[in-house]
């Protein structure tokens, strides 16, 4: 039984999302504060599938409870529930490493099927390779070297801290090398929601790898714009010169 915890402080709305969890099967804890849930993710990580957690909470910040997750290497997914509405909220979920948005109020149908996606992922995630199946572990370019595994990334041998969101960004951008790709099918196959994020929301991610990879960032060489079309990783931009159509410092 897949186990949800729900880190929410408005004890009617918590109640609620667990009762509506359990009648879909699932197992449900909810708490009130961000520590009580950081120490029961410390206590045992493996033990919770999903965390949906609230932004505003007594004590800590769901921010900062999704920073101190993901800095302990936990990928579990995570949906933050916000009231807020600026850009620069969601950026900084995003950055922290949130893997969803729900604006409060939503509808639950909404809500059960972004969970559903988001526990689909994960036992996407967790399907171990099969002779026919080979999942990459690591990838090394320029002065990069990334392990996928153990979220361990160095750059002319410093150590580098990307977020898990990052990670799958690169991740998909490096097993698509040389193939153009749009935004729409990075929110799709990246994000998880053809319609979550903006598009621009991918731009600045973009910015995010162009400025931890590359030598000029204003002017990239392996994380290239396509004018009118999306984006395309190139390991190894000595070998090839890029179409006209390619606009190494943005569209």
């Amino acid at each position: 039984m897949q186990h949800i915890l729900i880190v929410e402080d408005e004890h009617h709305l918590a109640i609620g999302m667990k009762y509506n969890f359990e009648a879909e099967g699932y197992l449900v804890t909810t708490v009130g504060d961000g520590r009580t849930a950081l120490r029961m993710v410390e206590a045992d990580p493996r033990s919770i599938d999903l965390i949906i957690l609230d932004i505003m909470l007594p004590g800590i910040s769901g921010y900062a409870v999704c920073e101190a997750v993901r800095q302990s290497g936990n990928d579990v997914p995570i949906l933050m529930l916000t009231a807020r509405t600026l850009k620069e909220d969601r950026l900084r979920g995003w950055e922290v490493g949130t893997d969803q948005y729900l604006q409060k109020p939503f509808e639950l149908d909404e809500l059960l099927t972004i969970v559903r996606n988001l526990l689909g992922r994960r036992n996407k995630t967790a399907v171990p390779p099969t002779p026919d199946r080979t999942e990459l572990e690591s990838f090394s370019f320029g002065q990069a070297d990334i392990n996928f595994d153990s979220y361990k990334v160095t750059v002319a041998g410093k150590s580098l801290h990307l977020t898990s969101l990052e990670m799958r960004l690169l991740k998909y951008l490096v097993e698509h090398e040389g193939s153009v790709v749009t935004r729409g099918e990075l929110l799709l196959h990246v994000w998880g929601q053809p319609h979550g994020p903006t598009t621009r929301t991918v731009d600045n991610f973009m910015l995010n790898l162009r400025r931890y990879f590359e030598l000029d960032p204003a002017n990239p060489r392996h994380f290239i714009s396509v004018r009118g079309a999306g984006y395309r990783f190139v390991a190894k931009p000595e070998l090839e010169q890029p179409p006209a159509s390619e606009t190494p410092a943005g569209e």
